[in-house]
């Protein structure tokens, strides 16, 4: 198929990569125009100058971008370049108003819209191993699904438009309150005079078994903060949530207050550590 992909930093780069490497024709657009040119000399593929250009004639046209504002000003741009009938699909994590809003956007104008953010980091996506969760309607699913798989292990439709960015919001939940539990467990190992290393083989195989666990632990124990997914984004991630649990009526105690430990990181010049750095906070001297 010919695909056009807009933003290629550390999640889209590979993303992209993956679905050149599966045969299909695909054309890249990034702001900094060098990093797709790096792309294109990778994956042997093209660089637009323009989203426009990364559009043209696009069956299905990606976006892995920022947040709201430069997603909607993407799809805009991208609308006259189309080809009849094509799917945008936008793995980038923002509010479930502004997926509604660019699907009712691309259906006034013939096209679909899949809002389809992504779990599992930089390395999920340089292994292909993304789970990514869609809102959509089937039609337009069913034409997505089998590309969107190249770089996923599980793609899954939830529901409308906006039903994906609803349950990548309760996938934030989750991991805010696991890595916290993670950090103090961590920290209280610490003060208490365990082996870090010997607590883990004795807990990982139990109940309090987790993917942070297993891939985190020993990073966290070691002070070490450099694997993708910074403090940053789960901040602009966890506001998303926030506002969403403001107007349906969730309470959400847990993630509140971890949103406010995420700050405090940010304070302490942590704003690009990953998500895992919630340890540093606790470990700080008074």
């Amino acid at each position: 198929m010919r695909l056009g992909f807009a933003g290629l930093g550390v999640m889209g780069f590979p993303m992209a990569g993956h679905l050149a490497a599966a045969g299909h024709d695909v054309t890249v657009f990034n702001r900094s125009s060098d990093k797709a040119s790096r792309w294109a000399a990778t994956h042997k593929g093209r660089a637009a100058s323009s989203v426009l250009e990364a559009a043209q004639n696009a069956e299905l046209f990606f976006l892995c971008v920022g947040a709201d504002d430069d997603v909607r000003q993407v799809v805009t741009e991208a609308l006259d370049g189309l080809a009849a009938g094509a799917v945008v699909v936008d793995h980038t994590t923002t509010s479930a108003r502004l997926a509604r809003e660019m699907a009712e956007l691309c259906a006034g104008r013939g096209f679909s819209f899949i809002d389809a953010p992504v779990s599992g980091g930089q390395a999920g996506a340089e292994a292909g191993q993304l789970t990514v969760m869609c809102g959509a309607e089937p039609v337009a699913f069913a034409k997505a699904e089998p590309v969107i798989s190249h770089f996923a292990k599980a793609v899954r439709l939830m529901g409308p438009a906006g039903a994906g960015q609803l349950t990548k919001m309760v996938n934030q939940i989750c991991i805010a309150g696991l890595v916290q539990g993670l950090a103090e467990g961590l920290h209280f190992a610490r003060c208490a005079g365990l082996d870090p290393a010997d607590v883990y083989e004795a807990i990982s195989k139990g109940a309090a078994q987790s993917w942070q666990m297993d891939n985190r632990w020993r990073t966290m124990s070691e002070g070490r903060f450099d694997f993708g997914f910074a403090v940053d984004w789960m901040r602009k991630d966890l506001g998303l949530v926030l506002e969403e649990a403001q107007a349906n009526g969730a309470r959400l105690d847990v993630t509140r207050l971890v949103d406010g430990f995420y700050a405090e990181v940010q304070e302490m010049g942590g704003r690009r550590w990953d998500t895992s750095s919630l340890v540093a906070r606790l470990e700080r001297p008074n």
